[in-house]
């Protein structure tokens, strides 16, 4: 019998980490992340969970301490956000590289600069392509669901990568809303104990960590990695079919909502597909066939199966909650227009809008906006721009802006 309760997303991945209980939880506090390792500290100090705990003096420091466990054998995990992720990209490579699986909340926050605090997702889409897995969550529940399926994906004997779990800063990880938990007898079933073959500590295989990789071997070890993440697609489905049996929960790539017989759709990560869903329903009622596409699985990418659940659609329009300062769009556009690439002659009129990076405010009445485009594109036939912002205020010039001079610590002081 699950435990209701009412969690905010930093909570409840809290929560999910103690029923795990990693044998090691290395972690430098970055906002909105803090929550998460501060309080796993309490579990550890109140003596409710025997790992060791590790303060780090930075994000690299942190990712390097987990690299450094995990490679000796232990269970482990951390989380972080925006710069303090970007503080690791270094580490983050060899993390994947080594084939270690560790995994890590990230709670989604924008990248500086300007300085900004709020939720996008700058940060994981700047480290899509450093061999981690990548989960999105569009709430607490998912949050926590993904955090107790990605341990069982990371350690898996086809798999052993790392795994990233992402949600949306303050949307998600500060508010509380219900959620049910799964028994922490079960939880720990599920996961079961962590056996390595290989690690540093076993004296009976020997093995080494971080050589020297020439050009005679390094090609065929990257492609070991990548053939890892391919066969993590099928270990994604087998382990969320599991996690159904104990939490009644159905997981899969990504979610269909009223797509079946939808005309018009969006392709959405995160939060936003919450407001998206309600717009949806919005428009059903209207008349308009509008449908939604949430992407829980970004990496590895599941091309075959979204250009199958989009072929038949007239216009779509993808959500990039990041730019990607490529002049054409945002990452997520860039992979689903890949993936459209191979449909038939009929395929769908793909558009992209940038939308909510900063912690811009997305609301029903703005995602509507953007279905009523699709709904013009279809009727009119003709595609217009393709690289569009949501809920931007045309016209604003660096002139138009203050620009505030950076003050030193002592000219402030002196102030």
């Amino acid at each position: 019998m699950s435990i209701r309760e009412r969690l905010s997303g930093n909570e409840a991945v809290a929560i999910a980490m103690k029923q795990v209980e990693p044998d090691v939880l290395p972690a430098f506090p970055i906002t909105p992340s803090t929550e998460i390792p501060q309080y796993y500290s309490n579990f550890v100090a109140n003596g409710e969970v025997m790992t060791e705990f590790v303060p780090v003096e930075s994000e690299h420091s942190a990712m390097s301490a987990a690299i450094g466990a995990s490679a000796a054998g232990a269970r482990t995990t951390t989380a972080t956000s925006s710069c303090g992720l970007a503080l690791m990209w270094e580490v983050l490579y060899l993390a994947a590289s080594n084939r270690l699986p560790i995994t890590m909340a990230v709670v989604n926050r924008a990248l500086s600069g300007p300085i900004n605090i709020n939720a996008d997702h700058s940060d994981s889409m700047g480290a899509r392509d450093s061999g981690w897995i990548q989960l999105y969550s569009e709430n607490a529940q998912e949050a926590y669901d993904n955090y107790i399926q990605a341990v069982r994906i990371a350690e898996h004997p086809d798999v052993h990568l790392p795994v990233m779990v992402c949600q949306d800063g303050f949307i998600t990880s500060h508010a509380v809303e219900n959620l049910n938990l799964i028994e922490t007898e079960k939880v720990k079933n599920f996961v079961g104990q962590y056996e390595p073959e290989y690690y540093l500590l076993n004296p009976e295989k020997s093995m080494s960590v971080g050589p020297y990789d020439s050009q005679h071997y390094y090609m065929e070890h990257k492609r070991l990695q990548a053939e890892a993440m391919i066969k993590s697609k099928a270990v994604i489905k087998q382990i969320a079919e599991e996690f159904e049996k104990i939490s009644g929960r159905s997981y899969s790539f990504f979610e269909e909502y009223k797509l079946e017989d939808a005309e018009v759709a969006i392709v959405v990560l995160n939060s936003a597909a919450g407001t998206s869903k309600d717009a949806v329903d919005r428009l059903r009622a209207e008349g308009i066939k509008a449908g939604l596409l949430k992407i829980r699985m970004f990496r590895p990418f599941p091309e075959a199966e979204i250009r199958e659940a989009l072929k038949h659609l007239k216009a779509v329009a993808v959500m990039d909650r990041s730019e990607g300062f490529s002049a054409v769009g945002g990452p997520v556009c860039a992979e689903v227009k890949a993936a459209m690439y191979h449909s038939e002659d009929n395929a769908p009129m793909v558009i992209n809008y940038i939308y909510g990076i900063g912690g811009r405010d997305v609301r029903v009445e703005n995602i509507m906006e953007v279905y009523r485009e699709l709904v013009k594109i279809v009727e009119t036939g003709e595609l217009g721009e393709t690289y569009r912002y949501l809920s931007v205020r045309e016209g604003v010039d660096n002139k138009d802006v203050e620009i505030v001079p950076e003050v030193s610590e002592s000219e402030s002081r002196s102030v």
